[in-house]
């Protein structure tokens, strides 16, 4: 009997940075990979609330690469949907979906109850739309998750699944199917070889496909050493204006890393002892996480952790709760290091602390993470003079720092690295702004490969 070659819808991810989530129907067996919220404009997180173009009720199973929102954020939209199935993801993936779904629910309903006395003010409640989920649907995800040890294959049907580390955050994996047609491979995102915390993912062998994340293909990191001796002469130098520095940093893994190389510098005698406080409720929930799964990175990361010291809490930390203690941080006379969210300047407690101190020439702004087209955050960057913020006109005088060897993901010579044992796998690439995805589907073609961009809302069979 003929083998049904895979099919693979990408109802997000495809074409864009956001939204991860890729159907794949293998006759017998259907699985989704990630089920991620779309992020950025309206018309983008308006996405969120479409019907799938496939059908959730005949899933076999859903497997998650990590919990980063635009890979977790749609399950409850799934579950609700009609998928009873499990959801299957490596060790701390459970955790740490907890905390970003929980908040995002939180989040999701304060703005709901915003929009809604507006509303009301003008008589047109009736044009609010719910919150796309609430904490009931939360708990139906929670419910579903199945943690898989890394390296162990299961069974879904006729598909022989297998989680790898895949070196971005905590809890995150590639992942390897088994299939009657040959072997499929996802990358999910995939970590910086550079990394201040976790090792150099295992690489796959020969494969059918492969469907390959693309977010920095166009580009190269610096190294890990250039990287923490810019990091270093940005601090020293802050601390000795005797500003605020600000780091916006994403909750998830950013903010660890620099917690992380903070501490390092400062035991070291590298940066001066000033204070730093981690604003973040949520980014200090992520870091007991990570205290948690110190046994999985690099060798001195570990070390540290079993030399009883902490290695995500730098000689002179604060983490602040309540938003009186983060109003607060305005007020100190004295240089202070201040990592707060959002990571893209977009909301969060952050941009406080930008109204307050960007106008101000002895601010450094320290930005070491992705920032999207649209984002205020992606303003300041390309060099913006004025930027609102809450009403407000800001002037940026203040000095802005770009430190892009932080990334938690792969740049293009990492994804090469990690694509070369595959054989004459085609490549299909997703999570990766178009224009960035064509770049390295055109570099991998100079390079032998059968390299293509998925299309957004296409099926294909790979």
């Amino acid at each position: 009997m003929a083998i049904q070659p895979p099919f693979l819808h990408s109802a997000g991810g495809a074409e864009t940075v956001t939204g991860s989530c890729h159907y794949v129907d293998l006759g017998d067996t259907r699985l989704l990979v990630d089920c991620g919220a779309f992020q950025g404009g309206r018309t983008l997180e308006a996405r969120n609330r479409e019907p799938f173009p496939f059908d959730p009720m005949q899933l076999d199973a859903m497997l998650l690469t990590h919990a980063h929102l635009d890979h977790v954020g749609r399950t409850p939209h799934l579950i609700a949907s009609g998928f009873d199935g499990p959801i299957y993801c490596a060790p701390g993936s459970d955790a740490i979906a907890e905390v970003i779904l929980r908040d995002a629910a939180k989040i999701a309903w304060e703005d709901y109850e915003r929009a809604l006395r507006r509303a009301r003010r003008a008589g047109r409640e009736a044009d609010v739309e719910p919150p796309p989920f609430d904490e009931r649907d939360v708990e139906q995800v929670l419910a579903a998750l199945r943690p898989v040890p890394y390296d162990e294959p299961f069974t879904v049907g006729n598909v022989t699944v297998t989680l790898h580390p895949a070196g971005h955050v905590v809890g995150s994996a590639w992942i390897d199917l088994d299939t009657p047609a040959g072997r499929i491979v996802f990358s999910g995102d995939l970590g910086n070889r550079e990394s201040l915390l976790h090792p150099t993912p295992d690489r796959p062998g020969p494969a059918r496909a492969v469907v390959c994340e693309g977010t920095y293909g166009n580009r190269t990191h610096r190294s890990r050493e250039a990287t923490i001796a810019e990091f270093r002469d940005v601090l020293a130098r802050a601390a000795e204006s005797g500003g605020r520095v600000l780091i916006p940093s994403f909750a998830l893994e950013r903010t660890q890393a620099v917690l992380y190389e903070i501490h390092h510098l400062q035991l070291d005698g590298e940066i001066p002892g000033i204070p730093v406080f981690l604003d973040s409720p949520m980014a200090s929930k992520m870091t007991a996480v990570y205290r948690q799964h110190a046994h999985a990175f690099r060798d001195e990361v570990r070390e540290l952790n079993g030399n009883g010291g902490d290695p995500f809490t730098p000689p002179h930390f604060h983490a602040t709760v309540s938003a009186d203690e983060s109003r607060a941080l305005n007020d100190l006379d004295e240089p202070a290091i201040i990592i707060a969210g959002s990571g893209m300047m977009t909301g969060g407690r952050i941009l406080h602390h930008l109204k307050h101190h960007m106008w101000k020439p002895d601010t450094q702004l320290v930005v070491v993470g992705y920032q999207a087209r649209g984002s205020l955050g992606r303003a300041i960057v390309d060099g913006a003079k004025h930027v609102r913020i809450y009403g407000d006109d800001i002037a940026i005088r203040g000095t802005v720092h770009t430190i892009g060897g932080l990334s938690a993901h792969a740049d293009r010579d990492d994804l090469d690295h990690w694509l070369a044992e595959t054989g004459d796998a085609r490549v299909y690439l997703v999570h990766g702004e178009v224009d960035v995805l064509d770049t390295y589907a055109q570099h991998l073609k100079q390079a032998g490969r059968n390299a293509h961009v998925i299309p957004d809302g296409r099926p294909i069979t790979l």
